[in-house]
């Protein structure tokens, strides 16, 4: 999410900036730091002049002293999510878990803030940016999805509602396929049962999957080695009946003998 920063005056800046040599990849600040010797509103003015030139590890210390100086001023509430901003936009998955530690941080602290269905949105976007492909884990997607869920149940009016829709249909995506992964994997290895059960859930729970030909096709298939043959042929019945153009159609009748994949 970006964002527009006014620069602040030239004169703060020279004071400023001269600090970033000191300051630039250190956790903690010496007690001699020229960052330490600036209000929490100067601070605040310079790592946003940084910030609006896209130096997020530079600007993130004056940040964290100007949440360190007045953390419960609006001048600190507005640093502490900008130290989070710095994280996301900085990215690579190990800024995306810090950014989402600073945005619950900044949530726990400042529920009512005017600022929270931001911050909700942010926490779901930071565990987004972590899922893994369909074939690896999918904790983080799934809490991804809870995420932008609780956005929607908290603040269904916000002006982040219709994006975090639009990201949850590619985060719900992600899982769907990797529904169907483990499906095939399961009817690839001669686990033809547990391949209905995950082909039936995706089917169930994941009505917008833009696949769903190829899910029944292969749920067909799953039913034909698991020796239902009834639902078997329902299945591949129901394919060519839904989706009539489907190049899966004409794969069909290689399912009426007893498959060996």
């Amino acid at each position: 999410m970006r964002r527009t920063w006014k620069c602040p005056p030239a004169a703060l800046l020279a004071l400023a900036l001269p600090a970033l040599a000191a300051t630039a990849g250190c956790k903690s600040a010496p007690a001699n730091d020229p960052v330490l010797k600036l209000s929490a509103e100067e601070s605040l003015a310079a790592g946003k002049e940084l910030l609006a030139r896209e130096k997020h590890a530079r600007a993130r210390p004056y940040f964290e002293h100007a949440f360190e100086a007045e953390p419960n001023s609006v001048t600190g509430r507005t640093a502490l999510l900008l130290v989070a901003d710095t994280y996301y936009l900085e990215g690579n998955t190990s800024n995306f878990v810090q950014a989402e530690a600073k945005y619950r941080d900044y949530l726990n602290r400042f529920p009512t803030s005017e600022q929270a269905a931001y911050v909700q949105f942010q926490i779901a976007n930071s565990l987004a940016k972590r899922m893994e492909k369909p074939d690896r884990d999918q904790s983080t997607t799934r809490k991804a999805v809870e995420a932008y869920q609780d956005l929607l149940r908290l603040y269904p009016t916000s002006e982040y509602a219709a994006q975090a829709r639009e990201q949850m249909e590619v985060v719900r995506a992600n899982l769907a396929e990797h529904e169907f992964v483990v499906g095939r994997f399961y009817l690839r290895y001669g686990r033809p049962v547990g391949a209905v059960e995950r082909f039936r859930f995706l089917l169930d729970t994941y009505p917008e999957y833009p696949e769903r030909d190829k899910v029944m096709y292969h749920l067909g298939l799953a039913y034909r080695e698991s020796d239902q043959q009834n639902a078997s042929r329902e299945t591949f019945e129901r394919l060519k009946n839904e989706f009539p153009d489907s190049p899966y159609n004409d794969r069909v009748p290689e399912a009426t003998q007893k498959a060996s994949r």
